[in-house]
């Protein structure tokens, strides 16, 4: 048999799986699949490959790229994708990408509080559960929300153009729009929305499922938003201020790491976490929390063009500006790249030729890379025929505690700011 048996439960008649699990960038495992939940698979894209078993018939190998979490395929079996960063600072990298300055984070740790769970899902759903009770501990926020309405008494305004088109100037009924005190807020029906995909999710524990239940109960006055509709906007205020960590959290999910996937017409229940975006985003925000400090502004994912005639388009990750916010100083690029590769690798040559060409374009002396890329010791590349133009490639250790994390990115910054060599 090539490769390593599926794991999970596999069912007496043969056939797919109840479960399959994999482990991000781990090796291919080969998995007895229907042809239709295989090609499925390969249609998704959030594999790193699948593809039928040339030495074993009704089988496919199937092998993780950067997705993480679990998803219900057709035909109700579970995949999991085991993540190689623990579970704890993967929801630190996610807390601090999506608001470094307040404390959802846990105050002691640095960390999103996932319990004592070490799976993706069931340490999400225990992380959103969580922060919704802690914004509703002092009760379910209400506010003012316009209203329309067709009514027998006239209340609040009368809306004139209506009350003709539909009932030709007779009345009752009459047309009439208010301010109604109400919980069904954009904030609460966001909270709502989270809490009911998550109930969705596969793998959610028993404990969680029951907490999550109880606070759909708890917004039952929000309305219910169906699967596809756009979430409602809302805007920080002091009024909000509870909830705000919660809704950071919920909109990631909800949005940037949605647990409802579609490909083509077919929506899947879960919850599938990119590591590559992560860990961009929490570079980029962190380098750009620490640059502060001196003075620097970062913009991400700035855009650049590399022709004279503006049709090549670059945007790399973070380019720092100096004091006016015109003249670039620094420009940075993260790669989320295994530690397993370099080894046998090195660091990939095509990056340093990426940075080359923002250092040129931007009219740098230097470019910095930066890679989930474990212990592996800082390289400097002088490039030839350019002066003094030099490329750094810097390794991030993603399982150091989270203060360590940051103390790295300070030392980083100070470097970007020319402060240390």
């Amino acid at each position: 048999m090539s490769g390593e048996a599926a794991q999970g439960t596999v069912p007496a008649h043969g056939g797919t799986p109840d479960e399959i699990a994999l482990r991000e960038y781990g090796a291919a495992l080969s998995v007895p699949l229907d042809t239709a939940v295989g090609r499925f698979l390969v249609a998704s894209g959030f594999l790193d490959s699948a593809a039928p078993d040339p030495e074993q018939p009704g089988h496919w190998r199937l092998r993780a790229g950067s997705q993480v979490g679990a998803v219900r395929l057709p035909g109700g079996t579970v995949l999991r994708i085991a993540p190689k960063t623990p579970v704890r600072r993967l929801f630190f990298l996610l807390g601090y990408s999506l608001d470094p300055d307040r404390a959802w984070r846990d105050s002691r740790e640095g960390t999103v509080s996932t319990g004592a769970h070490e799976d993706v899902v069931p340490a999400l759903a225990y992380a959103v559960e969580r922060q919704i009770d802690g914004a509703l501990r002092q009760g379910v926020l209400q506010g003012y929300r316009e209203t329309a309405e067709t009514a027998l008494v006239v209340r609040g305004r009368l809306r004139e153009a209506e009350q003709i088109r539909r009932h030709f100037g007779r009345t009752p009924p009459v047309e009439i729009v208010y301010d109604a005190y109400t919980a069904d807020t954009a904030e609460n029906r966001i909270l709502r929305a989270a809490v009911e995909r998550l109930l969705r999710l596969p793998s959610v524990p028993g404990p969680v499922r029951r907490r999550l239940a109880h606070q759909r109960v708890r917004l039952a006055d929000a309305a219910f938003l169906v699967r596809g509709q756009k979430l409602p906007l809302w805007q920080p205020s002091r009024l909000n201020s509870r909830y705000q960590p919660a809704l950071r959290l919920t909109e990631a999910v909800l949005r940037g790491t949605s647990p409802e996937h579609r490909t083509g017409p077919l929506a899947l229940d879960g919850f599938l976490l990119d590591m590559n975006q992560l860990f961009e985003d929490f570079v980029t925000v962190a380098l750009r929390e620490a640059l502060r400090e001196h003075g620097l502004t970062a913009r991400l994912q700035d855009v650049h063009t590399l022709d004279l005639g503006g049709q090549v388009r670059m945007k790399p990750d973070l380019v720092v500006y100096g004091a006016d916010g015109r003249t670039p100083v620094a420009v940075v690029d993260a790669k989320y790249k295994t530690e397993k590769s370099h080894r046998s690798h090195g660091y990939p040559n095509a990056d340093l030729y990426q940075a080359l060409a923002y250092a040129t374009v931007l009219g740098l002396r230097e470019a910095h890379l930066v890679y989930a890329a474990g212990h592996l010791p800082e390289r400097t590349t002088e490039v030839r025929g350019a002066g003094s133009l030099r490329l750094f490639q810097h390794s991030l250790d993603l399982t150091s505690e989270p203060a360590v994390l940051l103390r790295t990115f300070r030392r980083l910054a100070a470097r970007l700011a020319g402060l240390t060599d």
